[in-house]
C-alpha cells in the first residue's frame, strides 16, 4: 500500500469516527425539530407556503449558520489543534493577562457564561433526544404511550450508569451507527421527495422571503423551531481537537448535511401530502414495516448523541478545574491510551439526577423542544462575539471585515435568540437557570481563591526573612526529602511555616512546587518544569500544566529528574496545607459568596488523590483563615 493511500485511509478513518462523536446531536434534531414547526406551541398552519418557507429557513440556516460559520469560519480559532467555548475564551481573554474595565474582561465573563450554559444542554440533550426516539412506539401502537417515559428512564439510567466503563468499548462502532443513521433518514427523505417533488422548490431562499412576508409575527416567532435544527453546532468545535479540521468537514459534506437536507425537505412533503402526518413527520415518512427498526436506530443515534455532549461536561469540568473555575473533583481516566478519555462521577450522577427530572417535568420532546433553543442560541451568540475578537487580536483582520463578519453571523444569533424568548416560560428557562447557577460557582470559586490568596499572604513571609530567621534559630534537620505544595509561587507555604515553628524541624532537602496552568490545552514534557535552587538543598519549582490536562506528582518528579534533581517518591514526605475557612464581613467578597465557598472548599477533592500522592506520605497542618 502507498504512502497516500494510507494516508487517505487514516483520514477516511477519523471522517468516520468524526461522523459518530460529532454530529450525534445535530443529526438526531430531525425527530423533533421539524415538528415543532407545525405542531409545537406556536404551531403554524400547513399551507404550501409555510412548509416550503420553513424548509427553506431549515436549510438556509444548515448552509450559514453549520457550514459557513462553524465549519469555514470558528474552526479556525483553534488553541493548539484544540476547540471549545472554554479553549475560545483563553483565545480571546487569556484570563491571567485580562485586567477589569478592559474589554477583554467582558469577553472572560461572556466565554464563562458560554460554558455554563454547555452543562445545560449537556442535561437537555439526552432527555430530549431519547424520548423522542422512544416516542416512535406510540405510532405502532397506543399501548406503548404509557410507558415512553418509564423506558427513557431505563434508557438514561444506563447510559449514565455505563459511563464509568469509558467510551473506549462503544466508541468504534459510533461512527458505523451514525453512518448508517444519516444513510437511513436521507434515504426515508428521498421516499418522501418522490412522494410529492414539489418541495424541492425550497431550495430557493425566495420562499423563506415570501414565508415572512405572509406570516410577520407568526413567521418570526417560527424561527425558534428553525433553531432546532442547528443545536449541536457547538460539538463540531468542541471536538475539533480529537478528530482535527479536515475530518469534521469531511463528514460534514459527505454524510451530515445530504442526509439532514433531504430528510427535512422528506418531512415536508409528506406533510403537506396530508397535514395529520404533523404529530410526527419524522416517523410518519418510514413505512409501517420499518418503524420499529427506525426507533431502535433512533435510540442508538440518540445514546450517541448524548455520550458525545456528556463526555463535553466532562472535558469542560476538568478544563474548569485547571483554569481555577470550579473546585478539585475526583477525575478518572478510563483509558490508558487515550488521555481525553475521562469520567468524572460527582458530575455524572447530578447530570443524571437532573436529566431524569427534566423528562418527568415535561413528559415529551416537543415540551422539552420549548426548553432547548434557548440555550443553545445564546451560546451560539457568545462564541461569534468571542471569535470575531480573536479574529481581530490575533489573526489580524481587518476591523471592517471583523465588523462585517460579526453582523453577519451575529444578525443570525439574534433573531434565533429573540425567537425564542417566547419559549422562556414554557421551559426556556431551564438553561439559563442551570447555567446562572454553575457560572456563580465558577464566578465564586475564582473570586474565593484570590481572596484566600491574599489571606495567606497576610500569615506569610518573603524568602529571604524566612532564611534570615532559620540562620538566627536553626531548626534540627532531619533525613529525606519535604515537599511542601503551595498555590503561592513566591512566599513561604503557611504548612512549611507551621512545621519550623511547632516542630522545630526540618527536613535535608525542602522543595516547594507549585502547580500552574496555561492558557494552552496541553504542554510538553521538555516544558514542564521550571526549577530554581533558592539555597543549598532548597527548590521552588514551578509544574505547567496545559488545561486540558490532569497534573500528577510523579509526571513531576520525573520532569524534575530531567533537570538535574533526582526526587524519588518513595523517600519523599509530603507536607500539605488544609484551610479552615471563617466567613467574616472583611472586604473581599460578599458574605453568601464566602459560605458558598467555604462549601465548595470543604467538598473539594483532597490534593492527595487529585495530585496523585501517596496518602500514606502525607502530613497536613490545618490553618483557621478569616475571609
Amino acid at each position: 500500500m502507498s504512502d497516500s493511500q494510507g494516508n487517505l485511509k487514516h483520514k477516511a478513518a477519523l471522517s468516520l469516527a468524526a461522523l459518530g462523536v460529532v454530529f450525534g446531536d445535530i443529526g438526531t434534531s430531525p425527530l423533533y425539530a421539524f415538528r415543532e414547526a407545525f405542531h409545537g406551541s406556536h404551531s403554524l398552519a400547513i399551507t404550501p407556503t409555510n412548509v416550503l418557507g420553513v424548509l427553506s429557513l431549515v436549510l438556509w440556516s444548515l448552509i450559514l449558520v453549520i457550514t459557513v460559520k462553524y465549519v469555514f469560519f470558528v474552526l479556525r480559532a483553534d488553541n493548539r489543534g484544540e476547540g471549545g467555548v472554554l479553549t475560545l475564551t483563553a483565545l480571546a481573554a487569556p484570563p491571567r493577562l485580562v485586567k477589569r474595565g478592559q474589554i477583554n474582561y467582558l469577553a472572560l465573563y461572556l466565554g464563562l457564561f458560554g460554558s455554563a450554559l454547555l452543562f445545560g444542554e449537556g442535561v437537555l440533550t439526552p432527555a430530549i433526544t431519547v424520548l423522542g426516539a422512544v416516542e416512535g412506539l406510540e405510532l405502532a401502537t397506543p399501548v406503548f404511550s404509557h410507558y415512553v417515559v418509564p423506558l427513557t428512564l431505563v434508557i438514561l439510567f444506563a447510559l449514565f450508569y455505563w459511563q464509568h466503563q469509558g467510551t473506549a468499548r462503544i466508541g468504534a462502532i459510533f461512527g458505523p451507527v451514525i453512518l448508517i443513521w444519516f444513510i437511513v433518514i436521507g434515504g426515508l427523505g428521498i421516499y418522501g421527495i418522490i412522494q410529492n417533488p414539489v418541495v424541492i422548490g425550497a431550495l430557493s431562499p425566495l420562499h423563506a422571503v415570501r414565508f415572512f412576508q405572509e406570516n410577520g409575527t407568526v413567521g418570526f416567532w417560527a424561527l425558534g423551531a428553525v433553531m432546532l435544527a442547528v443545536t449541536g453546532a457547538e460539538a463540531l468545535y468542541a471536538d475539533m481537537g480529537h478528530f482535527g479540521r479536515k475530518p469534521i468537514q469531511v463528514a460534514w459534506f459527505f454524510a451530515a448535511l445530504p442526509g439532514l437536507a433531504l430528510n427535512y425537505f422528506g418531512q415536508g412533503a409528506i406533510l403537506l401530502l396530508n397535514p395529520e402526518n404533523a404529530v410526527n413527520p419524522f416517523y410518519n415518512l418510514a413505512p409501517s414495516w420499518a418503524l420499529y427498526p427506525l426507533v431502535a436506530l433512533s435510540t442508538a443515534a440518540a445514546v450517541i448523541a448524548s455520550q458525545a455532549l456528556i463526555s463535553g461536561v466532562y472535558s469542560l469540568t476538568r478544563q474548569a478545574i485547571q483554569l481555577g473555575y470550579s473546585p478539585r473533583i475526583r477525575i478518572v481516566h478510563t483509558s490508558s491510551e487515550e488521555i481525553g478519555q475521562i469520567y468524572v462521577p460527582h458530575i455524572n450522577w447530578i447530570m443524571l439526577a437532573v436529566t431524569s427530572l427534566l423528562v418527568l417535568e415535561f413528559g415529551s420532546s416537543a415540551a422539552l423542544a420549548s426548553a432547548y433553543g434557548a440555550g443553545v442560541s445564546a451560546t451560539m451568540l457568545i462564541t461569534t462575539t468571542l471569535v470575531s475578537l480573536v479574529a481581530l487580536q490575533r489573526w489580524r483582520w481587518n476591523v471592517f471585515a471583523v465588523i462585517g463578519v460579526f453582523l453577519l453571523f451575529g444578525t443570525i444569533d439574534v433573531l434565533f435568540f429573540s425567537a425564542n424568548l417566547s419559549k422562556i416560560p414554557d421551559g426556556g428557562w431551564v438553561p439559563f437557570t442551570i447555567a446562572i447557577i454553575v457560572f456563580t460557582c465558577m464566578t465564586t470559586w475564582r473570586l474565593g481563591r484570590r481572596v484566600l490568596m491574599e489571606r495567606l499572604k497576610e500569615k506569610s513571609i518573603s524568602f529571604e526573612e524566612f532564611i534570615r530567621r532559620l540562620r538566627e534559630n536553626p531548626p534540627v534537620r532531619v533525613r529525606g526529602t519535604a515537599v511542601f505544595m503551595t498555590g503561592d509561587p513566591q512566599g513561604v507555604p503557611p504548612a512549611l511555616l507551621h512545621n519550623v515553628r511547632h516542630n522545630k524541624a526540618m527536613h535535608e532537602r525542602n522543595v516547594l512546587i507549585t502547580v500552574a496552568t496555561e492558557d494552552l490545552p496541553h504542554i510538553s514534557k521538555e516544558e514542564r518544569v521550571d526549577l530554581i535552587e533558592l539555597a543549598p538543598q532548597f527548590y521552588r519549582i514551578t509544574a505547567y500544566y496545559g488545561f486540558m490536562e490532569t497534573p500528577d506528582i510523579r509526571d513531576v518528579l520525573s520532569a524534575c529528574s530531567v533537570k538535574g534533581v533526582d526526587l524519588k517518591l518513595e523517600d519523599i514526605s509530603f507536607f500539605l496545607g488544609r484551610e479552615t475557612l471563617i466567613p467574616t464581613r472583611r472586604p473581599g467578597m460578599a458574605i453568601w459568596r464566602e459560605y458558598l465557598f467555604a462549601l465548595m472548599s470543604r467538598n473539594a477533592e483532597r490534593a492527595t488523590a487529585y495530585f496523585n500522592i501517596p496518602a500514606d506520605q502525607v502530613v497536613e497542618l490545618g490553618i483557621q483563615v478569616e475571609l
